[in-house]
């Protein structure tokens, strides 16, 4: 197997800190920018690793990019401010580091090096009811977070040696765990109050468990060619799910849950979509955990690290 040089921004974040984990212990050097502003611990189990290099740094800092970007074969910008409310309530940050701070990236590569880009289901906004998102349906993001990621997702995507993958709603656990993610969130409430209050609770979305969002990325680097000049959603196909059909699968594992669904409050995230993911995996990739193997190990997680709840 090649071994590359690879550039990841936002490495310790919740999906950085896993896939440099992955990275690294296949063999591959990888150089990490995080400015660590959520956790210090998430990839201090890597410093040691002699693949592994680490720059607190800001992604905006263009002087600095410049200088390292072009000894690296693949370059995965995963620095962001993620989720509608955080990016609402900063939102000069949010363009800066979802939208702008890609764009430098990508001025900065040479022709030669690979860049792979994640952005999100959110683009699609709201679904039609009769059919399931594929890459080839319009994008209408409705937060501007979504639009933030679909405006760099183009950006990316007009570079010939680009990949992007649009994100389902990930779960499971993290060195740098995030209690806000919807399953995460809900198997984390089941526990500590044994009761769960669903409002919108038709509302459907695709979930991927982050083993296997970074699986999907290391099959990207590790297969660039037969995957190149192309968006893929990425997401399990058998977890395209309503919020009630997750509640239920919740309570099959706390079985003194109760659940209660709530018609006179209106979800504030309006995204609701089945999603397609036909296309990566007739190209070879498929997702393997699925949403009841990710809510047994939520369980045990929270059940072994009580400050999860107890922060919460």
């Amino acid at each position: 197997m090649k071994r590359f040089k690879i550039l990841i921004t936002g490495g310790a974040g919740y999906i950085g800190s896993m896939l440099c984990t992955k990275l690294i212990n296949l063999g591959h050097q990888v150089t990490v920018i995080d400015i660590l502003e959520y956790d210090t611990r998430s990839i201090s189990h890597l410093y040691l690793k002699k693949n592994f290099t680490f720059f607190r740094k800001d992604v905006r800092d263009k002087k600095f990019l410049k200088n390292i970007i072009k000894k690296f074969d693949f370059v995965i910008p995963l620095a962001g401010l993620v989720g509608a409310p955080l990016c609402e309530k900063r939102k000069k940050d949010a363009k800066e580091i979802n939208l702008e701070a890609v764009r430098d990236l990508v001025n900065l590569l040479s022709e030669k090096q690979k860049i792979i880009f994640t952005n999100s289901n959110s683009g699609y906004g709201i679904g039609s009811k009769q059919k399931f998102c594929d890459e080839n349906s319009p994008l209408n993001p409705i937060s501007l977070y979504g639009r933030t990621k679909v405006d760099a997702e183009k950006i990316v995507m007009n570079f010939p040696n680009s990949i992007s993958f649009r994100l389902a709603t990930v779960f499971g656990y993290s060195y740098r765990m995030r209690t806000d993610l919807l399953l995460n969130n809900l198997v984390l409430l089941s526990l500590r109050d044994k009761k769960l209050d669903i409002f919108e609770s038709n509302f459907r979305r695709n979930f991927i468990h982050v083993n296997d969002v970074c699986e999907g990325i290391v099959y990207a680097i590790h297969n660039f060619n037969k995957l190149k000049s192309n968006v893929y959603n990425l997401g399990m196909s058998k977890a395209n799910i309503t919020k009630f059909e997750m509640v239920k699968k919740i309570k099959k594992y706390i079985k003194n849950l109760n659940i209660k669904k709530i018609h006179n409050i209106k979800d504030p995230d309006k995204r609701d979509y089945f999603v397609s993911n036909r296309k990566i995996e007739k190209k070879g990739f498929k997702a393997k955990i699925d949403i009841d193997m990710g809510i047994i190990e939520l369980i045990e997680v929270y059940k072994s690290h009580k400050d999860f709840i107890n922060n919460y």
